[in-house]
């Protein structure tokens, strides 16, 4: 709730002097928080609706771009506005750009301990006797965390860095996925894809596979969240999210397509790692070991991007006085360390205590919790665009008008998507919120009265 004559952001001299990400460093950051553990693992999580999987995808991929479009123009359009946050209280007000921010943090430390049990499905495949210790792998991913925590410790420029070499690896996978596809297609044509079956194309099945196949596009808005941090945010915003979103959502569409197309679904579902189960299939035991490699890789680089929403998020909204003050303080390097810490350490909690002999499981449910929490956001921003046009401030758009409706109705589709079970999930976490912001917006009620007595 803003007060009237409340300051609603507290002041920093060290905001404006804080290191910031070029167009190319922004663009990584979209690219590497997309293709994260999600697009290495996703397919055995798919494989149980065969190809509703397909049309899930497509669904997906456009639903994805119209958001895209609409961080893009929004974040032209509101260059100042303070991000995705900004977007929602300036159209919605100040309730609503808590839930939606609440929620998106959410959605990354829930989507961290999914990207790390990625990266640590693959590390078994790198290093077999880790999957005979049952304790193993859930260890390996808790470390995975914190590994890229230490780097986000270091300050902006360590975390663009590694964001930039691992987003180079990472594509090459996904990149020999439609080759092997290009290859079967040209020696067999259709025969050696999995037979298709009309009468098991059903909505139920595409809208459970909605769920999923946004996870693997979460991160389309990583530019718009962040944007003090993004330099000439009015031309970098918009450019790095359309391209990001647009390259990204192509190969790994194709990718995860490919798997359930070329192999059998049992193979899939049961796989660890099913990018490199294709791809050792048709190339050799190295093609599959090069796969773990990137795989482990991009896991590293998707959380290092994560990881630094994780403090960016929950510190820009104590700075609105919507969540305590400790929040937002930053070390010398203008790293936000305990949000950053608190993060991870939710990160790591969800992944011990979810673990259940089963690093799928434990993929699938941090991704359905992830992907719930971050829709509110989505929905918002959409809702958003709407409203700031038709109030004026910002210019009418047919185009804008269409992409922010689809935007909407792709937000309720994923949502009744997502299940009882992480609805039932996300909303708790999202209302678990809501004491915080009442009581964070009763301290900075009585400073200002205080003050003002004070002044008076």
């Amino acid at each position: 709730m803003k007060l009237s004559g409340e300051p609603s952001v507290r002041p920093s001299d060290r905001s404006a002097a804080m290191p910031k990400l070029g167009f190319w460093s922004a663009t990584a950051l979209v690219v590497g928080n997309i293709i994260g553990g999600g697009v290495f693992l996703l397919p055995a999580s798919l494989a149980p609706i065969g190809y509703n999987a397909i049309l899930s995808w497509a669904v997906t991929l456009t639903g994805a771009l119209c958001l895209a479009y609409v961080f893009g123009v929004l974040g032209r359009r509101l260059p100042d506005a303070g991000g995705a946050h900004g977007f929602m209280r300036l159209a919605l007000g100040d309730g609503a750009a808590f839930i939606g921010s609440w929620g998106y943090w959410l959605s990354v430390w829930t989507a961290n301990a999914a990207i790390a049990t990625s990266g640590a499905s693959y590390l078994t495949e790198l290093m077999p006797g880790i999957r005979a210790l049952g304790w193993a792998p859930p260890a390996a991913a808790i470390g995975l965390l914190w590994g890229l925590t230490l780097v986000n410790l270091q300050g902006i420029r360590a975390v663009a860095a590694v964001q930039v070499v691992t987003t180079l690896v990472k594509v090459i996978p996904i990149v020999a996925i439609p080759l092997v596809l290009l290859q079967r297609l040209w020696a067999s044509g259709t025969q050696t894809f999995t037979p298709f079956d009309p009468a098991a194309i059903t909505a139920g099945q595409v809208s459970s596979g909605v769920i999923l196949t946004l996870y693997a596009m979460l991160g389309l808005e990583s530019a718009a969240v962040p944007a003090e941090r993004i330099r000439h945010p009015e031309r970098n915003i918009p450019r790095s999210t359309l391209l990001g979103t647009g390259f990204t959502g192509i190969l790994t569409m194709t990718a995860c397509c490919a798997v359930i197309a070329l192999l059998p679904a049992a193979e899939v579902g049961a796989s660890q790692a099913p990018l490199s189960l294709l791809l050792s299939s048709y190339w050799g035991g190295w093609a599959g070991i090069l796969v773990a490699f990137c795989a482990t890789v991009s896991a590293y680089g998707a959380l290092n991007g994560w990881v630094l929403l994780s403090g960016e998020v929950p510190a820009a909204m104590a700075s609105r006085v919507e969540l305590p003050a400790w929040l937002v303080r930053r070390d010398g390097r203008g790293v936000a360390r305990v949000a950053v810490l608190l993060g991870t350490s939710l990160s790591s909690v969800l992944v011990a205590f979810s673990y259940s002999g089963s690093l799928s499981g434990v993929f699938t449910f941090a991704v359905t919790v992830s992907t719930a929490t971050c829709l509110a956001l989505y929905l918002f921003c959409s809702i958003g665009a709407l409203v700031l046009m038709r109030r004026g401030t910002i210019p009418a758009s047919r185009r804008l008008a269409a992409a922010s409706a689809c935007a909407v109705l792709f937000s309720l589709v994923a949502f009744f998507g997502a299940g009882g079970m992480a609805v039932a999930w996300g909303l708790a976490l999202l209302a678990a919120g809501w004491p915080a912001y009442r009581h964070a917006s009763r301290r900075a009620r009585r400073r200002w009265e205080g003050a003002g007595e004070r002044h008076a």
